[in-house]
């Protein structure tokens, strides 16, 4: 009772936020997050707010598919552009700063739609765990007047999730998602055939764990890591693993393997 009174008020001061904020873009990536975000947006603001997706190679492909059913679900304005990352090679060298310049690279198109219809702020989802986790990226967030409504009214990932289903979203257990590029280890350099290879890994083990598993694909060059709960690696048959093998070798790799400590979070890895 006490978690669903806490709840009711985190929602309730999402929903004055945002009335207070009165108009904005949302970067809109179709997860979890910035999901909920855009539907309590539109219910608040209506016209005054609209979401926008970017396109590029580090994006995963369902992931684009999803934010564009989830925009109609919400029923909030959707545009979809494009981000050249692959531009930038500070973006390439992939060092620990990575994700200021990919979340730099986004901004700065999406800064410019939103000066062009009058909206003072970008919304994103980061929301209030995330301030535990390493992220570089943040520190665009302040150079583009990007403002978290999550992250001020204190919502965790268990209240974004609880939220989302008492909404009735569609999407209120779909597991977090990140580009691909950060599948491809600090210090080593991003490229489209690395991109290109871990995204096609990835589609078929989603393919095989199925949309709601969380997991992750890590190239390491010949090497595949797989990180996986072990509840769902445990009940695999050998003819899954074999099959699984057969195909990720056919992707290009040399070599598979599992990992034994299951999903952590590249920035958490020790």
């Amino acid at each position: 009772m006490k978690n669903g009174k806490s709840l009711e008020n985190k929602y309730q001061k999402l929903k004055k936020l945002l009335l207070d904020i009165g108009s904005g873009v949302i970067a809109f990536s179709g997860g979890k997050d910035s999901g909920l975000l855009a539907k309590v947006a539109y219910e608040v603001l209506g016209k005054n707010i609209f979401a926008v997706t970017a396109y590029s190679p580090t994006y995963p492909s369902w992931e684009n598919k999803d934010s564009s059913k989830i925009a109609r679900e919400i029923g909030i304005s959707h545009l979809i552009i494009h981000t050249e990352e692959f531009k930038d090679n500070k973006f390439i060298r992939n060092h620990t700063d990575r994700c200021y310049w990919c979340k730099r690279e986004l901004f700065s198109k999406i800064r410019k739609i939103a000066d062009k219809k009058g909206n003072k702020y970008i919304l994103d989802g980061t929301n209030f765990d995330d301030k535990d986790d390493i992220r570089p990226g943040l520190k665009a967030n302040k150079e583009f007047s990007v403002r978290s409504p999550l992250y001020e009214c204190k919502f965790r990932s268990q209240d974004i999730q609880d939220l989302a289903r008492r909404l009735g979203l569609s999407f209120w257990d779909k597991p977090s998602g990140t580009c691909l590029s950060s599948r491809i280890p600090f210090g080593q350099e991003i490229s489209l055939g690395r991109i290109k290879k871990v995204g096609e890994a990835e589609m078929f083990l989603r393919g095989f764990f199925g949309p709601k598993v969380l997991f992750r694909a890590r190239d390491h060059g010949d090497l595949l890591r797989i990180e996986v709960a072990n509840w769902e690696w445990t009940k695999m048959r050998k003819s899954d693993i074999t099959k699984i093998v057969r195909k990720l070798k056919e992707i290009g790799y040399k070599y598979v393997t599992l990992d034994l400590e299951g999903y952590i979070p590249a920035g958490k890895r020790q």
